[in-house]
């Protein structure tokens, strides 16, 4: 799959979602791919070329379409594309998908979790920035993972991933996933608990031996699931508190809270793994 860019090169592509999303996929995809739009809602489209593009229902199951670029807020079970979707399941890919057949090379750091995702990523961002690292921030916090220009094989990615785009990726991989923890949240759209933790997993799933999972041991539902699966990549566990000394170094009353402390455990964690001693980045968190 990697730097593979006839995948999704002289296709016929339709893009389900026009939010931020689906048109940055849309400018990324026009070039070299016969493109369709479609949006359960009836958008105000002013642009004639964009405008165009969208087709009715009937239409759709009238192409032979190559690849469904969903957008992340669509709920796949209560659509109005439901069934088509259901019908085509291996042909639904997202935004990280078509990122990763172009730059799987370069190293990303995906952080996911119900609570203090882009917390974590803003941090790590900052943190590496100050190192005088190409970082970009992308995903559900920053700019829309497509819009990115001028990349390098040095480029590092600190990617920000819902459950939605999780479940929704079919090819995308990470270097060193995060997870930060898990409580229910968004059963309207995954049903089920088990659905929803699932979705995190499937991050650490698509991970091979070279790559990193750095997950929070301490939370029950991620240790109960860490167990469950044998999974390949090197599995470090946060479930130690940040030292008094070391938060004394920092002296920031924002990594007071408990929230922020664990926060800031992935982050050393991670700098560990990009051989990046702690101490050097203590100016910048204060």
């Amino acid at each position: 799959m990697l730097n593979n860019k006839k995948i999704f090169s002289k296709k016929k592509i339709l893009i389900y979602g026009f939010g931020r999303s689906g048109q940055s996929v849309f400018k990324f995809l026009k070039k070299n791919n016969k493109i369709y739009l479609y949006d359960d809602q009836k958008l105000n489209i002013e642009n004639k070329e964009i405008k165009k593009k969208f087709i009715s229902f009937k239409e759709i199951i009238k192409k032979k379409i190559d690849h469904i670029i969903i957008s992340p807020g669509i709920n796949s079970n209560k659509c109005n594309l439901s069934k088509y979707l259901k019908k085509n399941l291996k042909k639904i890919s997202t935004d990280l998908d078509i990122f990763f057949t172009l730059h799987g090379k370069n190293k990303s750091i995906t952080i996911t979790g119900t609570n203090g995702k882009s917390t974590t990523a803003q941090i790590l961002y900052e943190v590496l920035k100050h190192q005088k690292k190409d970082v970009r921030l992308v995903g559900n916090i920053g700019n829309p993972i497509l819009l990115e220009k001028n990349i390098t094989n040095k480029t590092i990615f600190v990617i920000e991933a819902s459950s939605y785009q999780l479940d929704y990726s079919r090819t995308f991989k990470s270097n060193i996933a995060v997870i930060l923890n898990i409580s229910p949240d968004h059963l309207e759209r995954h049903t089920t608990l088990k659905n929803y933790i699932k979705a995190k997993f499937k991050l650490i799933k698509k991970q091979n031996q070279k790559d990193f999972a750095i997950l929070n041991t301490k939370n029950s539902y991620i240790k109960k699931h860490l167990k469950s699966e044998n999974y390949l990549p090197t599995i470090i566990k946060v479930n130690k508190e940040i030292k008094t000394t070391v938060l004394k170094k920092i002296n920031n009353s924002y990594f007071q809270t408990d929230g922020n402390k664990e926060n800031l455990s992935f982050i050393f964690e991670i700098l560990k793994i990009l051989k990046i001693k702690k101490e050097k980045t203590f100016k910048i968190l204060k």
